[in-house]
């Protein structure tokens, strides 16, 4: 298995699957029109989110939405993958998560360094067929590591969200199925029902069916 050299100025689909490191990746170069992680070391490039994943991931945005219009003061920012990225250096990984919530202003200069020390308090992840194992197990690994508050892993195949919050030595774990609604304590007063999930997947089956 061949490594991306260092100065290949950029990455494409071709070199999905490649050795790379962090700190040769935190800067690359990629092609448009797809989605780029570094994950343990290896390139993964993934198309644009399908029209179930889009749906959902939308819904997402709206309820966060509504709720920093409501308590302006609670969010500073709610990001999405090309807005953000997440540097895990113990796992030579870089993460663009679905939504990435910020409770908290960076400190210091907002320079392309930025993403080093700069950590949203709450990840969300919609989960697809491609990206169950990085999503439930990855994943939950490197944002323990990072010091991550809360972790959402949104699966609507499943019907559940599972929310993990940070405990003492490792993630509790609730999965909210059907009928349920998450809350946190991160942002009082928040809920997002479970039903607001699986009816975003299914009027992404109806229009799979047309």
């Amino acid at each position: 298995m061949r490594s991306v050299a260092k100065r290949e100025l950029k990455i494409g689909p071709k070199d999905h699957g490649q050795r790379m490191s962090l700190k040769d990746y935190e800067f690359v170069d990629t092609m448009e029109g797809f989605l780029y992680e570094l994950s343990r070391g290896f390139i993964t490039v993934s198309d644009i989110g399908d029209y179930d994943h889009g749906l959902i991931a939308a819904t997402l945005r709206d309820y966060l939405a509504v709720y920093k219009v409501g308590h302006p003061d609670a969010i500073v920012a709610t990001l999405g993958p090309g807005d953000c990225k997440l540097l895990v250096s113990e796992w030579e990984s870089e993460r663009h998560p679905d939504w990435a919530v910020y409770l908290t202003k960076p400190m210091g200069r907002k320079d392309d360094k930025l993403w080093r020390h700069w950590l949203p308090e709450l990840v969300i992840e919609v989960v697809s067929e491609r990206s169950t194992d990085r999503d439930y197990i990855d994943k939950r690994q490197e944002y323990w590591d990072l010091g991550i508050k809360e972790y959402w892993i949104v699966d609507a195949n499943r019907e559940q969200i599972v929310v993990l919050r940070r405990g003492k030595s490792d993630w509790t774990e609730k999965r909210v199925g059907r009928g349920g609604k998450v809350t946190t304590r991160l942002l009082p007063g928040f809920e997002l029902p479970n039903q607001a999930i699986a009816d975003a997947a299914a009027q992404a089956a109806e229009i799979d069916e047309e």
